[in-house]
């Protein structure tokens, strides 16, 4: 069992970033994973955005980021890139945070223009904090995430479809990490 962090770095309290991201986190604990999921929103903005440390929920935050086995980061896409939100967040992490970590990019947005987003926008910033590996990334488009009657998340089918490769292999990787973490 590895322990993954899930961070949505939506600024929306409506996100289909956050919803896509808790459908995943159902998915990766239904295989055995300790999920603990972090909205970057529910921070306070006055310490996230002067990377005040020592405030508590930055801190947790920042613990939450070290005790990871994986991350799995979720963002609207604006102007062709990451959200400001999460940006901030990263910012007030240690260089290497990610260092020896498994990570999961996702991404929403409007259009399929901004498909290529997770690739020359976030990976580079996972990359260069240390990430062990970064695996496939997936970018959802909006109108693919819907909300059924219940209130749960309903992916549209070909979406999950595509997508369940994508957490099967994020789920994949981290099984190596996490059996050297309870053995060293």
């Amino acid at each position: 069992m590895a322990v993954i962090l899930s961070v949505s770095g939506s600024p929306s309290a409506t996100s289909r970033t956050t919803r896509l991201l808790r459908h995943v986190d159902r998915r990766l604990a239904a295989d055995g994973h300790l999920v603990h999921p972090l909205d970057a929103r529910a921070l306070p903005a006055a310490a996230l955005l002067a990377a005040d440390t020592s405030d508590p929920a930055i801190a947790r935050a920042v613990e939450l980021f070290e005790r990871a086995d994986g991350v799995v980061i979720g963002t609207p896409v604006y102007k062709a890139a990451y959200s400001g939100l999460l940006k901030a967040l990263l910012d007030l992490l240690p260089q290497y945070a990610l260092r020896g970590k498994t990570v999961l990019p996702l991404a929403t947005g409007g259009s399929t223009a901004h498909v290529l987003a997770v690739d020359y926008a976030l990976r580079p910033v996972l990359n260069a904090m240390g990430a062990g590996h970064v695996t496939q990334g997936w970018f959802v488009l909006d109108r693919h995430v819907g909300v059924r009657e219940d209130g749960t998340t309903e992916l549209e089918r070909e979406t999950e479809v595509l997508l369940t490769p994508v957490v099967d292999a994020f789920s994949a990787a981290l099984a190596p990490r996490a059996e050297l973490a309870t053995t060293g």
